[in-house]
């Protein structure tokens, strides 16, 4: 079973730029554990522990950051007016609840529009199917009402969780696993390992902003100089919908980002994976993606930087909702794990070498 932080990080509200709650939770899990914390100037924030090791300067890095959404208008009805937050299919928000983050981080609950099928028979009427046309309903009658209730232009857009253990007891739906997931797997580590059996640095934290551009990534990779970055994300897996070798599916193990379009796997790194997990006899399996994580930012920090992506299966990821195996997050711990207390700098310099 997952401990309790898994489940209160994925109930925090927190799209890309407004990761204070996120921060603050991970800030306070932190402080009793690590030697230092260490913060930029975009909000990624990172523990160190085993500082005064002469050996090598290792990062695992999730992301902070959430799909959601941005208050851009409000109407003279009292609706209101969304952009995305990060990569969302517009469908998927039709009929939804999501709920207006406010300044004192209460929430203002509310409906997407839909149009039911009794105003569309006229052959002439259409579905909203876009950003541009969908409406939060917050159940405001006027403008002035919306502001009564707090709304502002730019505060975030959550989906509302409904953060569900499934009846095999094994599989966890959740708002937010991507990459809440990743920020909850640096704090399982940091607390996991003993500090002084690691041959190497250790700073566990996580980044703001990934989702719409890898922001902080760039920004804490140049703060903590790394010399191996590990990013943990959730990837995508297709198995509900099609098979794949490449695809990845829920319960088949952690997924090795071989590819994607702004990293290729360094050959030393995927060797390096690839041994460990054969070793430890832990699950895992290949994917091949069509978007990035952090590891393609810190990747080209200062003069290069080993990285690999450490992938968490997920269904259903930039949805209103996604799905976890518990077997994939022991995987996904156990090679990390496994990766650390190898990592001194002979073992940097040997995968280097094998370019």
């Amino acid at each position: 079973m997952l401990q309790s932080f898994y489940k209160d990080l994925v109930e925090l509200p927190g799209v890309s730029g407004h990761e204070k709650y996120v921060r603050q939770y991970v800030r306070e899990f932190l402080k009793p554990v690590a030697e230092e914390i260490v913060q930029d100037k975009l909000g990624s924030i990172f523990g160190g522990i085993n500082l005064s090791s002469q050996g090598p300067t290792v990062m695992i890095a999730g992301h902070m950051d959430e799909v959601g959404a941005m208050v851009v208008g409000i109407n003279d009805k009292g609706m209101l007016k969304m952009i995305p937050m990060g990569g969302i299919n517009a469908p998927v928000m039709i009929s939804q609840h999501l709920d207006v983050i406010l300044e004192d981080g209460s929430k203002v609950p509310g409906v997407v529009g839909a149009k039911p099928p009794h105003l569309l028979r006229d052959n002439h009427t259409k579905q909203v199917s876009d950003f541009d046309d969908f409406l939060l309903d917050i159940g405001a009658d006027t403008l002035e009402e919306a502001k009564q209730m707090g709304i502002k232009i730019g505060q975030q857009i959550v989906f509302r969780n409904d953060y569900t253990i499934l009846k095999d007891g094994k599989k966890i739906v959740s708002k937010a696993w991507d990459d809440r997931f990743g920020t909850a797997m640096a704090l399982d580590i940091i607390t996991s390992v003993s500090a002084t059996k690691l041959p190497c640095r250790l700073y566990c934290g996580a980044n703001v902003q990934e989702e719409v551009g890898l922001r902080g990534a760039k920004t804490s990779s140049y703060l903590i100089k790394p010399d191996l970055f590990i990013a943990v994300d959730c990837s995508p897996c297709a198995d509900t919908f099609e098979d794949s070798d490449v695809g990845g599916k829920l319960g088949g193990g952690f997924m090795i980002r071989f590819y994607d379009p702004k990293a290729i796997m360094h050959r030393g790194m995927l060797q390096f994976v690839e041994e460990t997990a054969k070793e430890h006899n832990i699950k895992f399996q290949y994917y091949k993606s069509l978007g990035g994580t952090d590891a393609a930012e810190v990747q080209l920090s200062r003069d290069g930087v080993l990285v690999c992506t450490i992938g968490m299966p997920s269904r259903y990821i930039h949805s209103t909702t996604s799905m976890i195996h518990l077997e994939d997050y022991v995987a996904v711990k156990n090679v990390i794990l496994a990766m650390l207390h190898q990592l001194d700098f002979n073992k940097i310099n040997e995968i280097k070498s094998n370019v």
